[in-house]
């Protein structure tokens, strides 16, 4: 698998070269530094839309450049970055016992602000795309800033940490101090705040566009939870379903995964 990633990875950053500059760029939220890297136009005349990439639970900015090719030459800024204590290879902050949906969702709202803020951004086009806890994060996010976010694309997300930790840990006092998933060590702090979390009551304040792209063989998030999002809870929403893709996508998979999000928003579909 990592070998199908990092073909992608290559491919996708000889794209950029043709239609961009990129570089690091740190962000703010109060005392946390977010460290990212922001892949721009060459064509810096004007203000042009930007999407915020979210990578997933022990993920990183690396995943994100994989979008930078194609959403490059449709005239986006791209900003994939690192959630701090989100990983064990985070650049931003690598202490994963104090890895939270709710700060991760603070921060990705100081991201927002942050392009809001620039004048070479189009306010009225900024999309989040958030991969697996990644996408649990942008469409909570969204939900908060639902004027502020034009357009949302989730990929493969992961509705379900609420219940499905809840189910793990019925009653509070059975959260350890540490829990380890997949080699990951997190705090109890984590699994206490998503208890109370509804996501379906809150995801739908969100009523712009969504395109949520997931495959129909994922065994880590449940393909009920994304059916249910577009055709229940979401007032605008598109399925599309990749056949024989599980949580993370082949080369093949990620083109028509790519090529469904360019389509969603490339500027005539607006």
């Amino acid at each position: 698998m990592k070998k199908l990633l990092l073909s992608v990875l290559f491919s996708a950053n000889m794209a950029v070269a043709a239609f961009a500059q990129v570089g690091d760029l740190w962000i703010s939220n109060g005392d946390r530094k977010i460290y990212g890297v922001l892949s721009r136009p060459v064509d810096n005349r004007g203000k042009h839309p930007v999407a915020i990439v979210s990578h997933g639970f022990n993920g990183s900015h690396s995943f994100g450049k994989s979008y930078f090719g194609a959403l490059n030459a449709l005239g986006y800024q791209v900003y994939t970055f690192d959630f701090p204590c989100g990983s064990l290879n985070s650049r931003s902050d690598s202490n994963t016992m104090n890895m939270s949906v709710l700060d991760e969702v603070s921060d990705l709202k100081a991201i927002v602000r942050h392009f809001r803020g620039r004048p070479d951004v189009d306010k009225n086009r900024i999309v989040l795309i958030g991969e697996s806890q990644g996408g649990l994060v942008s469409a909570l996010t969204a939900a908060d800033m639902p004027k502020e976010i034009s357009r949302l694309v989730l990929v493969f997300p992961a509705l379900c940490i609420p219940a499905n930790w809840t189910e793990r840990y019925p009653e509070v006092a059975d959260i350890p101090d540490t829990t380890r998933l997949w080699g990951v060590p997190m705090g109890r702090r984590f699994f206490t705040e998503v208890r109370d979390m509804d996501v379906f009551g809150t995801i739908g304040r969100y009523s712009r566009p969504v395109l949520i792209v997931q495959g129909d063989r994922d065994n880590v998030v449940s393909v009920a939870d994304s059916r249910r999002a577009a055709g229940e809870v979401y007032k605008d929403a598109c399925l599309h379903i990749i056949r024989g893709a599980g949580h993370g996508f082949k080369p093949d998979e990620f083109k028509e995964s790519i090529g469904r999000i360019s389509d969603f928003l490339r500027p005539a579909s607006r």
